[in-house]
């Protein structure tokens, strides 16, 4: 399937106003993945595919994760929504031929992020936050680092995330923190 095809399909599988949020991804994805002389077209469908699993319900994720052999842990068995990003990946390589192992990765990681994440994860992670009609505040810093400094505005990122999740005591994912720390890390070399 091209990308035509595969918005096509996307326009039926998902909700109007999640379909406009990958649209958003994926242009976004371009631009960041032009801005750092990354792969345009690649970052375009991964941004578009990002959130192929998104409008499954809790149930089926649970029951698909296991029917895919997805390790689960404790974290994604209480909040199964997070379970939409690894099964993504699984949709993107059987319902949409994606075979590409960055895309595929990149799908896997854009809701908790991960420890040394490529360029690809990266730009997929951060158009996921920053996409036109997200509106959260601080969306400006993190939309003008983003364009500047990939690794601190994923840091930043992680900061944000972490205390959305904080505020609605919800249990953190052990990847975004092993994300987070592997960045601090390696800056701090």
């Amino acid at each position: 399937m091209d990308y035509n095809q595969i918005a096509e399909k996307l326009s039926h599988v998902l909700k109007p106003k999640r379909f406009k949020h990958s649209l958003g991804v994926s242009q976004s994805a371009a631009e960041l993945a032009a801005r750092f002389g990354e792969d345009v077209d690649k970052a375009k469908l991964t941004g578009l595919l990002h959130d192929c699993a998104r409008s499954l319900p809790n149930n089926n994720l649970l029951q698909m994760a296991e029917a895919f052999a997805i390790v689960m842990n404790d974290v994604e068995l209480r909040q199964p929504i997070l379970l939409h990003a690894p099964i993504g990946a699984y949709l993107a390589k059987n319902e949409y031929g994606i075979s590409d192992p960055q895309i595929l990765n990149a799908i896997a990681l854009h809701t908790t992020g991960g420890r040394d994440m490529g360029m690809l994860d990266k730009i997929i992670y951060l158009a996921d936050c920053i996409e036109p009609s997200r509106d959260f505040p601080g969306i400006d810093k993190l939309r003008s680092l983003a364009f500047k400094d990939l690794d601190t505005a994923m840091l930043v990122a992680f900061d944000q995330s972490l205390h959305y999740v904080i505020e609605r005591s919800l249990l953190i994912h052990p990847a975004t923190i092993e994300g987070r720390n592997y960045l601090l890390l390696k800056q701090s070399t």
